[in-house]
């Protein structure tokens, strides 16, 4: 049983191509699990071309595109809220039909009242998913659950907390409470001798608030290794530790006056092989 989750957002964007999702599947795992309520988004991608770049023919194939879309995201909502009632989770759905920055706006409105959001994970940086990822992390004020392909059942029986004592990786164990608190075991997890970690406060630190919570925590370090960057030696950990989720901070950087991810942000991203939390 999850505590302090009543409502989740499942959010997918459907564009024509035949997708699968795992976040469906998570989410409606998680919400059973937590006795909440879902919310599920099926976003329809509207595309458009300049009617001066394109004949009257033209423009009505893509009208029909469109229209081809908006009807396999209705039809994925609707199959979402069986599968919702069959489990007995109560189930609210919507499939609206946007370009991509409106798409953008009706995501992050149903996340910020939402008290966890959902999304497949994307390795692109091209993608729509991935705009969705990166404005939920920073945009949303709420924890957001990056679901890999093949990870479509809730698990949070042992969990990695990757802590480097920063403000996003506290508010990180602060939105994964409810999972720390339901697992059987959980690990912070510290990589030493990348960054001076002398100034904040050590995993050993957090140890103890988290046990007080009837959490059953331990501590390691870890580094990197010769061919490894700080992402893949968390993952590394969350290997060996045999963990069902990972809980880590998000971070941007500004660079020319355009937000840039973080090296480690975007590399567990980019190779998301477990569920991970995240929040900025």
């Amino acid at each position: 049983m999850i505590d302090g989750i009543k409502n989740v957002l499942v959010t997918i964007t459907e564009e024509g191509r035949e997708e699968q999702t795992s976040a469906l599947g998570f989410g409606l795992t998680l919400a059973h699990e937590a006795n909440a309520h879902l919310t599920v988004q099926a976003a329809a991608a509207r595309f458009h071309v300049p009617y001066s770049m394109i004949n009257d023919f033209s423009q009505r194939l893509v009208s029909a595109e469109n229209r081809r879309i908006a009807s396999l995201a209705e039809h994925f909502a609707q199959t979402a809220k069986a599968e919702a009632e069959f489990s007995g989770v109560v189930c609210t759905i919507e499939s609206p039909q946007l370009y991509s920055s409106g798409l953008i706006e009706r995501f992050l409105s149903h996340a910020r009242v939402n008290d966890i959001a959902i999304l497949d994970a994307e390795p692109s940086r091209m993608e729509i998913d991935r705009d969705l990822i990166e404005a939920g992390l920073f945009d949303s004020g709420r924890p957001v659950l990056i679901v890999p392909p093949g990870r479509s059942t809730f698990l949070c029986r042992r969990v990695i907390v990757a802590w480097d004592g920063s403000a996003s990786a506290a508010r990180a164990v602060a939105g994964a409470m409810p999972f720390l608190k339901a697992a059987e075991a959980a690990e912070i997890v510290s990589v030493v001798g990348e960054k001076d970690l002398s100034k904040t406060a050590a995993g050993t630190d957090l140890a103890p608030n988290l046990s007080r919570h009837g959490i059953n925590v331990s501590v390691s370090n870890t580094s990197v290794g010769p061919t490894e960057d700080v992402a893949t030696a968390i993952q590394r950990a969350a290997t060996g530790f045999e963990a069902s989720m990972i809980v880590c901070g998000a971070y941007r950087r500004s660079r020319l006056r355009e937000w840039l991810l973080g090296g480690v942000t975007e590399s567990m991203l980019n190779n998301c092989r477990l569920p991970i939390l995240m929040t900025h």
